[in-house]
């Protein structure tokens, strides 16, 4: 649910031919009709859902939620405030709302606000067309140019969002304070006829919120000492983080009021739509996508990760673990694989668990721990929900190795627990080349037989991440034990590795 807009510069499109007035009395010849944003956006979403086009391109997984209220809000002629926690495609959504305005407005040549020809309200298009009148000059806005986003930060002033008085025009123009043409306006007045966004709203300091409430209810702003009423045309989105509300600041009551629609986002609620997210963000090369190989566990694997984040007890859910986890995760997977197939000088590989040491950078940086968290570590906790994840997938491939230890029947897991009960020991490090990565698990008695019973239509690099994988989850049902090794992970008996363990050594953490 991550994403980014692509605006299109207006100077490489062609404007329709009715559309190509360039003065006021070829626009009213023409039989425009002006429309508010509001109601430009409501015209073209009614257009939309009777057409049954699909709007909101790259949202997924919100189409029951978030989508048909976002719909609603938009049909009511609402200003809107996303709140969800980090992650979750608000900015996107917001950004993809210039969609749904017109292809092309008109607006007198020249204002810095885009008066509308047929209703202007700044002092400059007034007395433009006063002066020209019929032969008012009229240029063309692309819709793409018609979007404003400001990230709300604590130094933000109501001069940066409002205007403020520009004491060099004053002088240049030689006009006194109390005319109007000495304001210099700020980026809300600029968005006149556009969507403007403010991202975390919360961290715009209650004074600046107190600032907003004229031009969301009676249209009018207020700057320093003039009394000036500018009925601005603008939909405002804003965005909010639920933690933000006691960690950081809060959006003030009168403020909240004001802001018609309130819509709850949230994370992706199963692993097949968090995986389409994935693959839709996550910035690969062409040369990634053609020499590594990526097989449906280890895809599963990395999503399943951020689903056990999200209910760890280490980390805090207030904060909310974003999507941008199983992004950088898959990224840091890709590219962990690619340089061992370069330091290798191997044409092609493909995923092994042992990779998963690759992505801890991109998990810890994406998780904020509670007290009990910073005790274990970020990487221990990293390493213990890569370890969750793999035990919840495990039931899919393979039976439950507790079940098969208590089963009457043979256990299928009892050769390869009794090769380590002997005292055998494997490593599978992340830049083994193919050859000594396949050496390594053939030589676990039994193992390759187990991967072969389950699932015997399986090509020989998929087989191979299955072996390391019943490993791995062996491990996680404590079966055999695993230790973390510098880029990658070790395997051994259970028991013996307990009772060899030094309690004084510093990776004693690193046994579980």
């Amino acid at each position: 649910m991550i994403g980014r807009s692509i605006f299109v510069p207006c100077s490489f499109i062609l404007i329709p031919k009715k559309m190509q007035a360039k003065t006021l009395g070829e626009l009213k010849a023409s039989n425009y009709t002006s429309l508010s944003v509001k109601e430009e956006l409501r015209k073209n979403l009614i257009s939309q859902l009777q057409n049954k086009e699909a709007g909101f391109e790259g949202i997924l997984g919100y189409d029951e939620t978030v989508i048909p209220e976002l719909q609603n809000a938009i049909l009511s002629r609402h200003n809107i405030l996303l709140l969800g926690l980090r992650g979750q495609a608000k900015t996107k959504i917001a950004r993809l709302l210039v969609n749904l305005l017109d292809e092309y407005i008109p607006y007198v040549s020249g204002s810095e606000i885009f008066d509308d020809p047929l209703n202007p309200i700044s002092w400059y298009a007034k007395n433009e067309i006063a002066t020209h009148g019929d032969d008012t000059p009229i240029s063309w806005q692309h819709r793409s140019e018609r979007y404003t986003e400001k990230l709300a930060t604590p130094d933000v002033t109501v001069a940066d969002l409002i205007g403020d008085v520009d004491p060099i025009k004053a002088a240049t123009l030689k006009l006194t304070y109390n005319d109007e043409r000495v304001i210099h306006f700020g980026l809300i007045p600029r968005a006149h006829r556009s969507i403007f966004v403010i991202n975390e709203l919360p961290d715009l300091q209650a004074r600046i919120q107190v600032a907003l409430f004229n031009m969301l209810q009676e249209k009018d702003i207020q700057i320093r000492g003039f009394k000036l009423r500018l009925p601005l045309d603008v939909q405002f989105v804003f965005t909010a983080n639920p933690e933000d509300y006691t960690n950081r600041g809060s959006i003030v009551t009168p403020l909240k009021d004001r802001i018609e629609s309130q819509i709850l986002t949230h994370y992706p609620k199963t692993i097949e739509i968090s995986r389409k997210i994935t693959f839709q963000e996550a910035k690969l090369t062409s040369e990634q996508r053609r020499d590594i190989e990526a097989d449906g566990l280890v895809k599963d694997l990395v999503e399943q990760i951020a689903f056990e984040a999200r209910k760890s007890e280490f980390i805090d859910q207030k904060s909310g673990v974003s999507a941008r986890l199983t992004i950088s995760a898959y990224e840091n997977l890709i590219s962990n694989a690619e340089r061992r197939m370069l330091i290798n000088n191997e044409k092609n590989t493909f995923v092994r668990l042992a990779d998963l040491s690759g992505i801890i950078p991109a998990v810890t940086g994406k998780i904020e721990l509670v007290y009990e968290g910073e005790l274990e570590g970020p990487a221990k906790v990293a390493h213990t929900l890569i370890g969750k994840a793999v035990k919840h997938l495990f039931a899919r491939y393979f039976p439950d190795p507790e079940r098969a230890k208590k089963s009457k029947t043979a256990n299928p897991y009892t050769k390869i627990t009794e090769w380590f009960t002997e005292g055998n020991t494997i490593a599978i490090a992340d830049d083994q080349d193919l050859t000594k990565y396949t050496k390594e698990l053939m030589a676990v008695d039994g193992l390759h037989e187990l991967v072969k019973k389950f699932h015997p239509k399986l090509s020989e690099n998929q087989t191979l991440l299955l072996m390391e994988f019943v490993l791995h989850g062996l491990a996680e049902y404590s079966q055999v034990s695993k230790n973390y090794i510098n880029g990658g992970f070790g395997f051994a008996d259970m028991f013996d590795s307990l009772f060899n363990v030094d309690l004084d050594e510093e990776d004693e953490d690193d046994f579980r």
